[in-house]
């Protein structure tokens, strides 16, 4: 186990680095100016200087990728004694470090990873994304939850009525969804609810977790903002688990210690439920658990299209903006998700399923 981790986590640090830095260096070859971006576009060139050497733009490439990544690192190098320096130690960007040793006017120190500041609103990337996340995880929570219920209920519904006109309704119902790109889903469902419906639904097309309310006293609780992005995020993975649990319960069905429970004298619905369903879910399970990785990291079009202020409306934001930090910042917290999330999973498996083994090789 111990060495399964320490390898996995060889490669969680070798697939982190290379998001950094394609992103990175994709963002320095595509047209386009920060600096124009923040002063607007009919600004002196004297101003246009005085921010990139703010923003440590005026220094070779090759130097500011290896500075970020030295931002970025755990334990990084520094310059304790030359304030002019690029690699100055800046104590107020790195509020909480610790020195490991200094040779000279080297320094190596042990800090928390710093995103840097937004080129647009200043502030440290790090608290936009512990902002925002909260609202991208209950986000998918919900919608994942949503889809496991419904997809397993109607999975269960339609592996007990195979072949029978419930079944065929199911089954269509389940390649639809599947069928149903998410931006799309978004559309026709924020159409139909919010702009169609809306005096009798009272949903909203674009809405946040707290509102304020309109004495300006205060935020609210508006769960019902929740409701319309939630059941867009859900369509797919729940049209996965109706089909998932359909074809595991069947097959777990037509297993020989069924016919021996049967045999026996056990209720039906004792066998399905004793027997059947038990061992029917660890597939489904091991699904759950990628699909929810899944969501975390595929909330972009569902989120911007309902206003929904989470990671991925901050992502798109940021691409709009031009704004590097802010964009490297949420990849990176998205990798990070996902990679996390599937390491989890194939540890959780380990547990679910006793025949499964990790290794290291």
């Amino acid at each position: 186990m111990i060495n399964y981790l320490i390898k996995k986590i060889g490669y969680a640090v070798l697939i982190l680095w290379g998001v950094v830095s394609l992103i990175f260096f994709l963002f320095n070859v595509i047209p386009g100016d920060p600096t124009r971006m923040i002063l607007g576009q009919h600004t002196d060139s004297a101003s246009i200087e005085m921010v990139k050497k703010d923003l440590g733009l005026n220094q070779p490439l090759w130097k500011q990728y290896v500075n970020y990544l030295n931002d970025l690192s755990p334990i990084s190098v520094h310059n304790n004694r030359d304030a002019d320096s690029y690699f100055f130690l800046d104590k107020s960007k790195y509020r909480h470090f610790a020195k490991l040793f200094a040779i000279g006017k080297t320094t190596v120190v042990l800090k928390y990873p710093y995103l840097r500041r937004s080129y647009q609103s200043k502030k440290e990337v790090s608290l936009i994304i512990a902002e925002t996340f909260p609202n991208t995880f209950i986000l998918a929570f919900t919608a994942i939850f949503i889809a496991a219920v419904i997809g397993i209920f109607l999975g269960v519904i339609s592996a007990m009525k195979k072949d029978k006109p419930a079944d065929r309704i199911i089954l269509l119902i389940s390649s639809l969804g599947m069928s149903l790109p998410s931006f799309f889903a978004a559309i026709l469902i924020g159409w139909i609810f919010a702009y169609l419906l809306g005096n009798y639904t009272g949903l909203n097309l674009t809405g946040n977790l707290y509102e304020i309310d309109a004495m300006g006293n205060g935020k609210y609780l508006a769960l019902q903002n929740l409701i319309l992005p939630a059941l867009t995020l859900a369509i797919r993975p729940l049209a996965v688990f109706i089909q998932l649990t359909r074809n595991s319960l069947l097959e777990v069905l037509s297993q020989d210690y069924i016919r021996t429970a049967r045999a026996k004298g056990l209720s039906e619905k004792k066998v399905l439920w004793r027997h059947g369903i038990k061992n029917a879910l660890n597939p489904v399970i091991t699904a759950i658990s990628g699909w929810f990785a899944s969501l975390m990291v595929g909330v972009v079009f569902v989120e911007y299209i309902f206003g929904w202020k989470g990671l991925g409306y901050v992502v798109v934001d940021s691409l709009n903006n031009y704004d590097l930090p802010l964009v490297i910042g949420v990849v990176l917290t998205i990798a990070i998700i996902f990679v996390v999330i599937n390491i989890l999973v194939d540890i959780i498996y380990t547990f679910l399923d006793p025949r499964v083994k990790l290794y290291a090789a």
